[in-house]
């Protein structure tokens, strides 16, 4: 995954969609968690991990919006 500095030069359209297609990781990762599938942690961590680090930097540009604007 992207670190944040890589994210930050997205377009919000960008990050939003990003941001989806990992929300949709994450639940496939929990459902077969739940349906006893081997899963990796190391996966579900990585996961939740870019998903703070995207909504991070989309609360970032939202907050320099308003300084700036």
């Amino acid at each position: 995954m992207s670190k944040a500095n890589e994210l930050r030069s997205k377009s919000l359209d960008e990050l939003s969609s990003k941001l989806l297609e990992l929300r949709k990781k994450q639940f496939s990762l929990r459902m077969q968690m739940g349906s006893g599938q081997g899963v990796r942690a190391s996966e579900v961590r990585e996961t939740r991990k870019n998903i703070a680090r995207i909504k991070t930097v989309m609360k970032e540009n939202e907050q320099g919006k308003n300084l700036n604007g």
